[in-house]
């Protein structure tokens, strides 16, 4: 099962459902992901056709999502998916700018902890075609532009940072 696939099968977001009805679908519901990746990747992106453009041959049942630490500096060089070139470097331009328009509760996150709240969602690349090394942020741009902005001015960035990561089995 494909993000094509899927996202001319399933209802999304964009088609009024709650995020409740979506992780109910059979079909949704067989791929058994967290919650939190279901909702950031496929609910909230998942019918949007520059993002199925990017990601349209990975292989959903092929992939395990676990939680693991990511250093600043390796967040603060990966790519994403080829649609959305650019946008990591346009949101480190200005990353106060960014966290301005948050709610204060995540302001005050960044300003504390030098972190999100709610972590993103990244891919190895082995997954994509064509493969590549490393990681590539499928979900949290913005997050990680922050990053790099805050990296940069030498702001408070905390050194490790709890993100999904999407894997290959095994």
């Amino acid at each position: 099962m494909n993000l094509d696939g899927l996202a001319s099968s399933t209802q999304f977001r964009n088609n009024g459902i709650t995020f409740e009805e979506f992780r109910s679908n059979p079909v949704i519901a067989s791929l058994h992901w967290p919650d939190d990746v279901l909702e950031q990747f496929l609910y909230d992106h998942g019918d949007y056709g520059h993002f199925v453009r990017d990601y349209k041959s990975v292989d959903l049942r092929r992939v395990v999502w676990g939680i693991e630490e990511i250093s600043s500096e390796e967040l603060s060089k990966m790519p994403t998916g080829a649609s959305e070139t650019g946008c990591i470097e346009e949101y480190a331009a200005n990353p106060d700018h960014w966290l301005s328009v948050r709610r204060p509760e995540i302001t005050r996150h960044w300003e504390t902890r030098g972190t999100w709240m709610r972590p993103p969602i990244l891919i190895d690349r082995r997954l994509l075609d064509p493969p590549a090394s490393g990681l590539q942020v499928l979900e949290g741009r913005t997050r990680v532009g922050i990053i790099r902005g805050r990296r940069n001015q030498r702001s408070l960035v905390a050194p490790l940072h709890q993100a999904w990561v999407g894997r290959s089995p095994g």
